[in-house]
């Protein structure tokens, strides 16, 4: 039986960060995944097949638009070649983790892994069985089927099909007006669908602050995509060689295909965890501690099959957070300081505290905002679309939350989370000095709002 310090159950992003962060502390480290590419969902079918799209078809709508100062005729679409471009970009990154897998020593077994008791796994597919002195749940999430949608994988699908069709539909229909149906819906609508998002709640992106939920379906409206809030689905299902959506009151929607958004759910099938003396919760979430321990105190749990926002890099964080504290003895993670990007464009960020929240627990807030129609390096680039809004309480000054919608605002962004990461104040962003011309004085005078009042404005 192979034994290890550590053995880590899914190579994702939170599992394979974990796996490299221990060894470089001296672990002797396995992992157990059972898809011979490694990198989880993000990686194959996931954040990064679907950045490399939206990437390439944000260019492909530019030029259909029409550049400034240029014309382009005879543009044609060759649809295999964005999928090839697509899968090189998803190879490349799964073959970069098997090299650091090999820098760092990590012996890796494919399979699926059965606990056996709470120090001992199995990988169902070969039969080993290893055994451990701490073992590292990292198995991730699973896009949710409701009870109501007969998927076929073909013509109802999910963001894992969605990211391959042999064809640009006519019509597609997205049930969820989240991160992953919305980024999916505007690939395809660049490429020539006719695209319509239905979501139940009365606004897209309801995890996200108010303000920019309600700008981004304005952008979106204008952008050609049809958005329907406030719709019930009661049965979506294939039907001759498209699909058939039934809303309530008896409305029936055709499409060529319907790609089913409606949020993701913890994946434990399979782990047999009664066996190592673990249950999930009504929600199928591992309970973990503040330290990512279960109530078996020599098995972590990170990522999506825990508590909080389902985001590859949060996953990271509680990876390095959990083995540390194995080792080390503490391990943190700053959940206000972990950010929010919508890949689309514009994009849609966010970090820290929403509006409501704040108005929720009774924090007294003050607001700074500064439009990218005010900023000469978007005005340079013809992006003058969007704002960023930074909050700050109203005594202290300290940053609780910074917003924005707007080119390229998820690396403006990256800014604020570092100020939120060291209890910066709004002051102190501020004044700091930013490049010009960029896109970063847009956060800047955001927060010169918050604080006194913006320069340029």
């Amino acid at each position: 039986m192979e034994a290890y310090d550590l053995l880590v159950i899914g190579a994702g992003p939170g599992g394979y960060v974990a796996a490299i962060r221990a060894a470089q502390l001296g672990m002797r480290v396995g992992v157990v995944e059972k898809e011979k590419a490694l990198g989880g969902t993000c990686l194959r079918v996931g954040c990064i097949p679907s950045k490399a799209l939206l990437e390439t078809t944000e260019r492909i709508y530019e030029v259909q638009k029409g550049l400034i100062g240029a014309k382009v005729e005879g543009l044609t679409l060759d649809l295999p070649a964005l999928m090839a471009h697509k899968d090189r970009v998803v190879g490349a990154n799964t073959q970069g983790i098997e090299f650091l897998f090999r820098k760092n020593g990590i012996a890796r077994h494919q399979g699926t892994a059965r606990f056996l008791s709470e120090r001992k796994v199995r990988v169902e597919e070969t039969g080993e069985e290893l055994s451990a002195r701490y073992i590292l749940i990292a198995t991730g999430s699973a896009p949710l089927l409701p009870p109501w949608a007969e998927v076929d994988l073909e013509r109802v699908v999910t963001s894992t099909e969605a990211l391959s069709f042999p064809e640009v539909p006519e019509r597609l229909i997205v049930v969820g007006g989240g991160v992953i149906g919305l980024e999916l819906g505007v690939v395809w609508h660049r490429l020539g669908a006719e695209v319509v998002v239905l979501e139940y709640l009365d606004r897209i992106l309801p995890t996200m602050d108010a303000e920019l939920s309600r700008a981004a379906e304005r952008v979106f409206r204008k952008e050609g995509l049809e958005i329907r809030t406030r719709v019930r689905v009661q049965a979506v299902r294939p039907e001759g060689k498209g699909a058939r959506v039934e809303l309530e009151g008896g409305e029936v929607l055709e499409a060529d295909r319907v790609l089913l958004a409606v949020g993701r759910r913890p994946y434990t099938e399979g782990l047999s965890l009664e066996n190592a003396g673990l249950a999930t919760d009504e929600r199928g979430r591992i309970p973990v501690d503040e330290h990512l321990r279960t109530q078996v105190p020599h098995i972590y749990a990170i990522g999506d099959v825990v508590r909080g926002p389902m985001l590859a890099h949060k996953a990271s964080e509680e990876g390095i957070a959990a083995v540390e504290h194995m080792v080390r003895g503490y391990g943190h993670v700053d959940y206000l300081a972990i950010p929010s990007v919508v890949y689309t464009h514009p994009e849609v960020a966010g970090v820290g505290y929403t509006e409501e929240e704040l108005k929720a627990q009774g924090i007294p807030y003050k607001v700074g905002k500064f439009p990218y129609s005010a900023s000469g390096r978007a005005r340079a680039m013809g992006e003058t679309e969007g704002f960023v809004k930074v909050l700050a309480h109203a005594q202290t000054d300290r940053i609780l939350g910074v917003h924005g919608i707007g080119a390229r605002v998820g690396d403006v962004l990256a800014e604020a989370a570092l100020a939120l990461f060291f209890k910066a104040s709004a002051e102190d962003v501020g004044r700091a000095p930013h490049a010009h011309p960029s896109l970063s004085e847009i956060l800047k005078e955001a927060a010169l709002g918050a604080w006194e009042r913006p320069i340029h404005l």
